[in-house]
């Protein structure tokens, strides 16, 4: 009976799947952090790879991410018409997964310009005196944040 060699690449596969079966449930994947990293910069590319992920949370769930949200908290969701309440949301995430993670001093600083930065992409949306209106409203709730946002259980925005 003739033998026939499985190609390394396949084995390693194979091993790395029986190891990934084999870890306990509560286990959370090693690159949580850098996951976390992901989607909460300032980039457009982020904030989208954000809202895909948290269209689809049940694919997360591995991660133990917390998903919850008061959105802008006592601040208007959508002031003078203008759709915030998004870029709060993931505002909130970023605050409340950094708090549990234990590394939010950190990070609070890059949240904050995270949630500028979407804020701006909504008033990008805009022209004219409306623009400059939605602009003026993203800063102050900007300003807001980087003063007064300490904790995801606040009654300040994000």
């Amino acid at each position: 009976m003739r033998r026939r060699l499985v190609p390394v690449p396949v084995l390693a596969a194979a091993a790395a799947a029986v190891l990934a079966l084999a870890t306990p449930a509560s286990a959370v994947p090693a690159d949580k952090p850098q996951v976390l990293s992901g989607w909460t910069q300032t980039s457009a590319a982020s904030y989208g790879s954000w809202v895909a992920a948290r269209g689809s949370q049940g694919s997360w769930s591995a991660y133990g991410f917390d998903w919850s949200t008061d959105y802008c908290s006592s601040s208007p969701d959508n002031p003078f018409g203008f759709p915030f309440q998004t870029s709060c949301a993931r505002h909130d995430f970023g605050y409340r997964n950094y708090k549990a993670a234990g590394a939010f001093p950190a990070n609070k600083s890059r949240l904050d310009d995270a949630f500028y930065a979407d804020l701006k992409r909504v008033c990008a949306q805009y022209s004219g005196a409306k623009k400059v209106s939605c602009d003026g409203t993203a800063w102050t709730y900007y300003q807001a944040v980087k003063a007064l946002g300490v904790s995801p259980e606040s009654s300040l925005v994000g």
